[in-house]
C-alpha cells in the first residue's frame, strides 16, 4: 500500500524519481550521492597544516587576494592561470606557500557548499510538507464529494487551495536540478584549483 506522501508525489511530479521513488533520506532530493564533508588530503598532495606556518602580513595578503579570486565562480580556472603561474614565480613555486592558497579556497568553498547542502535538504523536507498538504487536501475533497449531500463551497476551496498549492511546488521544483548540481560543482572547482596550484609547485 503506498504511503500518502508517495501518492501524492506521484500524482504531482511522476518523471522526478530521485523525490517519488526514495524515502532513504527525506531530506536528499538529488540524483547526486550526498557527501557531506569533503577531504582536502584527497586533493592536495604536499603536506598541509597552516597553523606551523609562521604568519608573514605581505605573504597572507598575497595568498588572500588570489583565494578570493579562485573562489569566484564567475570567473573560471583557465581566466586565473595567468594569475596563478604570477603567483607561483613571485614566491618560487614554495608548496608551502601554494597550500595556503588551496587552504583558503578549500575552506571558504567548502563553507558555502555545507550551506548549500543545508538549504537543500530544507528545500527537500517543505516540499515534503507541501505534497502532504495537498494529498490530505485531496482526501477531504474526494471525503466531501463522496457524501450524499456535498458541500459545494467547501469543495471549491479545497480545489482552489490545491491548485495554488500544485503551482507553488511545480514552480519551485523546476530549481532542484540546479541545486543539486552546485555542490558537485564547488567540489569539482576545488579539485581543479589543486591541480592547478600543483601543476605549478616547485617540489625538492
Amino acid at each position: 500500500m503506498l504511503r500518502p506522501l508517495a501518492v501524492a508525489l506521484a500524482i504531482l511530479l511522476p518523471s522526478l524519481p530521485a523525490l517519488a521513488a526514495d524515502y532513504s533520506d527525506p531530506t536528499w532530493p538529488c540524483v547526486q550521492r550526498k557527501v557531506e564533508n569533503l577531504s582536502p588530503g584527497l586533493m592536495w598532495a604536499f603536506p598541509l597544516d597552516p597553523t606551523t606556518v609562521t604568519p608573514d602580513k605581505a605573504r597572507d595578503a598575497d595568498v588572500a587576494e588570489l583565494a578570493g579570486y579562485l573562489g569566484l565562480r564567475r570567473v573560471t580556472l583557465e581566466e586565473l592561470e595567468p594569475r596563478v603561474a604570477a603567483f607561483a614565480q613571485a614566491y618560487n613555486g614554495d608548496t608551502e606557500t601554494l597550500g595556503l592558497v588551496f587552504h583558503d579556497v578549500f575552506d571558504n568553498l567548502s563553507k558555502r557548499r555545507s550551506r548549500i547542502i543545508s538549504g537543500i535538504e530544507d528545500f527537500s523536507l517543505s516540499q515534503i510538507a507541501l505534497a502532504e498538504k495537498i494529498d490530505g487536501n485531496r482526501l477531504a475533497m474526494d471525503a466531501e464529494m463522496a457524501k450524499d449531500a456535498p458541500n459545494f463551497d467547501v469543495i471549491d476551496a479545497l480545489e482552489e487551495t490545491i491548485d495554488w498549492d500544485q503551482i507553488i511546488y511545480t514552480d519551485r521544483q523546476r530549481n532542484i536540478t540546479y541545486l543539486c548540481e552546485t555542490p558537485t560543482l564547488l567540489e569539482r572547482r576545488l579539485f581543479g584549483i589543486a591541480q592547478m596550484l600543483q601543476r605549478v609547485a616547485v617540489v625538492d
